[in-house]
């Protein structure tokens, strides 16, 4: 059985008036791969927000290797092995494709190196053709990659990316989703957020999808497909 890595418990959340979340329970064990799913506005990123302690919870408890991280800074959470790719790739576009994985590797949680920089390069291959070009001369793809091997070199303990493949070219978009299992083969427990509904429930363990900040569905993928009618009110698809 695998050991929980993070717990959230009836957590809510508000912007100012607005109640974002409503009570919101999940578990992410460790190694699993969880999908995020739900139309725009439905509370997904404001769900990772909170576990990264961008957004501060109304209630509830949020916690990490049995930690309550609910007050912990974001920094403390990111150098505790939660990394993430954020939407928009988020690199140093003034930095070359080298200095922005030298800048991030280091060792994760007790010390462990299971990433390093020589191996990031094995897994991007288009990168190492690429060190020492600027961010802002790759493309969507080249950028993201360069975003998930950032973020790998951190040596996470959870991964968490929010809309990996948004504006990528198909192609593009499938050779994410190879390095995302190469991930997931290494043993990182990883929330995928995306709005490729094939794509996330093939390679996630579990979905999770979430309706006006209250998560519906919660179990194994394959059973998402055994809804068709609530998937279609649910995601459109």
């Amino acid at each position: 059985m695998l050991n929980t890595l993070v717990k959230l418990t009836d957590l809510h959340a508000h912007y100012g008036l607005s109640h974002v979340l409503h009570g919101v329970n999940l578990e992410i064990k460790r190694g699993e791969t969880v999908g995020l799913m739900g139309r725009n506005g439905m509370g997904k990123t404001t769900l990772i927000k909170c576990l990264l302690g961008l957004v501060s919870i109304s209630s509830g408890e949020i916690q990490f290797r049995e930690q309550n991280t609910k007050t912990l800074p974001t920094h403390t959470l990111a150098r505790g092995g939660i990394a993430y790719v954020p939407e928009g790739r988020g690199i140093f576009k003034n930095l070359s494709v080298k200095e922005n994985l030298i800048l991030a590797a280091r060792s994760g949680f007790e010390g462990r190196i299971e990433w390093t920089y020589d191996r990031v390069l094995d897994s991007f291959p288009r990168l190492k053709e690429r060190l020492m070009h600027g961010g802002q001369q790759l493309s969507g793809g080249e950028q993201q990659m360069l975003s998930i091997g950032r973020a790998l070199l951190t040596n996470p303990d959870l991964l968490i990316l929010d809309e990996a493949t948004e504006g990528l070219a198909p192609l593009i978009a499938q050779d994410i989703w190879g390095i995302i299992k190469v991930v997931q083969e290494s043993g990182i427990s990883a929330l995928i957020v995306d709005k490729n509904f094939k794509a996330v429930s093939k390679i996630s363990n579990r979905c999770v999808v979430m309706v006006k900040g209250k998560i519906v569905f919660d179990d194994v993928s394959p059973k998402l497909i055994e809804h068709p009618e609530a998937l279609k009110n649910w995601l459109g698809v």
